[in-house]
């Protein structure tokens, strides 16, 4: 009985999936740490990419099990390679860019993000926050990019951080390495909300839904627009905007939608 135990929990995914009403939760399901793993990060890619392919989908949530949301990388996977030939460069490159795609993935999936944060979130755990479209924190929440402390600097969670908070606030989590408590995390702007850990899942919840009710299309347009333009100079940005808006107003949602609201009823998406 022990080597079946042994083979289930082998074979046991890093992460759960379930969907319910348009939104999709994607759990980390690899306690304590929830560490990002190969398998981990395999996992994640899959399950959002799923989720970019299923038109029912909505909305997503990040969300973990156990007291840690995410511990970063998984530091004895990656001590584990420096027995190879090449100390370990192979796998650290693998780790890295694989890491990098995920976070790329959120950013650029064409449906809104949202973690849920309950416990602690570091390293590129607090990059996984980050690159999120929007974070609720429990009370209890920590976060932290405390690479620095054990001689590696957080330079890819730095990608995500920087493009969230000031850059002085930033550099302070950066070159501490200290913990931020959720309410610090909150003033930062790394987080939305800070709620009570018991009010933490009915509220990401609400959120959740509220973005669900609207169209999809808009939602797609609107989230690809902001992130595009906020890499552009500002003529730029408004020259790239005016196109969106254009091409938005010509689609059958806005026709609708507007539609609607001059008539005083509800509108009715067809994502088109």
């Amino acid at each position: 009985m022990a080597n079946a135990a042994a083979v289930q929990e082998s074979v046991q995914a890093p992460v759960s999936v379930s969907e319910a009403d348009g939104i999709v939760q994607i759990t980390l399901a690899s306690p304590p740490a929830n560490a990002l793993s190969i398998a981990m990060m395999e996992a994640l890619k899959g399950a959002l990419d799923r989720a970019r392919d299923d038109d029912a989908v909505r909305v997503i949530v990040l969300r973990s099990e156990g007291k840690v949301f995410c511990a970063g990388h998984d530091l004895k996977e990656l001590t584990a390679h420096r027995a190879d030939a090449d100390r370990g460069r192979a796998f650290f490159e693998k780790t890295m860019l694989l890491c990098s795609g995920l976070m790329q993935t959120i950013v650029r999936h064409p449906k809104p993000v949202i973690a849920e944060v309950s416990g602690i979130a570091t390293a590129a755990g607090c990059q996984l926050v980050a690159s999120c479209d929007l974070a609720v924190a429990s009370e209890t929440a920590r976060f932290a990019t405390p690479g620095v402390n054990i001689g590696l600097f957080c330079s890819t969670p730095m990608v995500a951080l920087s493009r969230n908070v000031s850059r002085k606030h930033a550099m302070e989590m950066l070159l501490t390495g200290e913990m931020v408590d959720a309410g610090r995390a909150h003033a930062f702007g790394l987080v939305n909300r800070v709620v009570p850990q018991d009010a933490l899942n009915q509220t990401v919840m609400n959120f959740a839904q509220t973005i669900a009710s609207k169209s999809p299309l808009t939602l797609k347009i609107g989230k690809e627009a902001f992130y595009a333009q906020a890499e552009m100079e500002l003529s730029q940005a408004y020259d790239y905007t005016v196109r969106v808006m254009v091409e938005n107003m010509l689609a059958r949602d806005a026709e609708e939608g507007i539609g609607a609201f001059i008539e005083k009823r509800a509108p009715e998406w067809k994502g088109k």
